[in-house]
């Protein structure tokens, strides 16, 4: 059976702690669901850590599309969260419904994620209406990254602490069934998590939140361009890959790979006649 939101608010009542990561293709969404982790976000952040951009702001819905359907062909059992792009739920709210339905009906996703807090309730609350689980995200936003002015924690005055608390009540309120905090103050996220019904899943916000979500490209050490300080690397894979890379290069140049078990064999019959046949072309 696959995870439903209702078994992810019961995490929480349970105070179960939620873990949530980012996939992008088939044979990670596969091996995440295999390990348990019940919610996977296949995250804009792919902009940056498989697209090659410099921010998620460029990805397009059909990016994001391609990669959903390659992500819930793995993933069996977690449910799947479309993260949609710059742009596709802000201009209205039929845009909004018609771009979050293609993450259900052409993706295969079970669960749309936006960013914004009171400023997009209303656009949560028409999407949840139509049958759309959604998932909200506040605190550092990347989408809004040039306005935020740099990948910095928010929340940190009185003012903006109130506005990421009406910002989440207003999420749960418009129906939402879990919200992103990411790099907001620990001491702020627990305080949110503990006025709110739903879950609430930290990156960079403590250990206080219902869950944590990270992204799986830094969590494995795959992508060295840049490690946030809220990222923790459980494995420095990029090494391994070089030192496979180097051996390849290594062993065909040397002519030690492939070897007998990679080839395949011919009758010695057929090759017989092979040669001949091939002299009488020269």
């Amino acid at each position: 059976m696959r995870i439903t939101i209702n078994d992810i608010k019961d995490m929480k009542q349970r105070g179960e702690k939620i873990t949530m990561l980012t996939a992008y293709d088939y044979p990670i969404a596969k091996l995440v669901d295999q390990a348990g982790i019940p919610l996977i976000l296949v995250g804009d952040s792919l902009g940056m850590v498989v697209l090659g951009y410099e921010s998620p702001i460029p990805v397009t819905m059909d990016e994001m599309i391609h990669h959903t359907r390659a992500v819930t062909r793995g993933a069996k059992k977690a449910m799947v969260i479309g993260d949609m792009p710059f742009m596709t739920y802000h201009l209205s709210v039929p845009d909004a419904l018609k771009n979050a339905a293609r993450f259900i009906q052409e993706g295969g996703a079970q669960a749309v994620k936006l960013e914004g807090g009171e400023i997009v309730a209303d656009t949560v609350r028409r999407i949840v209406q139509c049958g759309i689980p959604v998932m909200g995200h506040i605190g550092l936003t990347p989408q809004s990254i040039n306005q935020l002015g740099g990948y910095t924690a928010q929340g940190k005055t009185p003012e903006a602490a109130i506005r990421l608390m009406k910002d989440a009540r207003a999420l749960e309120s418009a129906g939402a069934f879990a919200v992103v905090l990411e790099l907001v103050p620990a001491p702020l996220a627990k305080l949110i998590t503990e006025r709110l019904t739903i879950p609430t899943i930290g990156i960079g916000a403590g250990t206080d939140c219902s869950g944590q979500v990270q992204v799986i490209s830094d969590l494995l050490g795959l992508y060295t361009d840049f490690v946030p300080r809220h990222a923790k690397q459980y494995a420095r894979l990029f090494e391994e890959i070089n030192r496979a890379l180097s051996s390849f290069i290594a062993e065909v140049k040397e002519g030690t790979f492939p070897t007998a078990k990679q080839s395949s064999t011919m009758n010695e019959t057929v090759l017989a006649e092979l040669t001949r046949s091939a002299s009488s072309l020269d």
